[in-house]
């Protein structure tokens, strides 16, 4: 038996990766590991250190994001603890061959499944259940004068958002600047 308990499946972005623990279940419930550190850097490559951890409940319809940091970029590791999401990253490296790139994950409680969205990434999601609570670890603090946000439905995008008619927004993020026009890392 393997002592590994998580895999880590690259998605189009090959930075952003799947993670799925090994979900141990029985008639009592079940129990996994959420996230162990040693064996997250062993499995993913990935040797950033966590430093905050956030936790968020929103509505159905509700779309928080995309935001990144310009300054201070935030890896997260985004997980669903109740009701379920599709989590969305969008590559803001102008020196990678995937810019302005994006992929959506579904993520909700019963498939335990995580999303690794690295630094350099902007990210949002959109909550589809009645609510979901999304738990996220980042790597560096949050620092509101570096935040950013592009506009959810920018075209340029190209994002299938599983959803039908308009979001619930922030004022910020219905602000949001169209890719061709947002502040990108190197």
């Amino acid at each position: 038996m393997s002592s590994i308990k998580i895999k880590a499946t690259p998605t189009d972005l090959p930075e952003v990766l799947v993670i799925e623990p090994t979900v141990y279940g029985d008639a009592r419930g079940f129990f996994f590991e959420s996230f162990n550190a040693r064996e997250f850097s062993q499995v993913t490559g990935v040797h950033d250190a966590f430093v905050q951890d956030n936790h968020s409940r929103s509505a159905h319809n509700v779309l928080r994001g995309l935001h990144y940091q310009i300054r201070q970029p935030q890896g997260k590791l985004v997980r669903a603890l109740a009701g379920e999401i599709f989590d969305v990253a969008v590559d803001m490296r102008r020196s990678s061959p995937r810019y302005g790139k994006a992929i959506g994950v579904t993520l909700s409680a019963d498939n335990q499944k995580q999303l690794w969205v690295p630094p350099g990434f902007a990210h949002g999601f959109v909550v589809l259940s009645e609510f979901a609570e999304v738990q996220y670890k980042t790597t560096d603090y949050w620092a509101p004068e570096h935040e950013r946000s592009l506009l959810w439905n920018d075209p340029a995008l190209k994002i299938d958002w599983p959803f039908q008619g308009e979001p619930l927004l922030t004022a910020k993020d219905a602000a949001g600047k169209p890719f061709a026009e947002a502040e990108s890392y190197e």
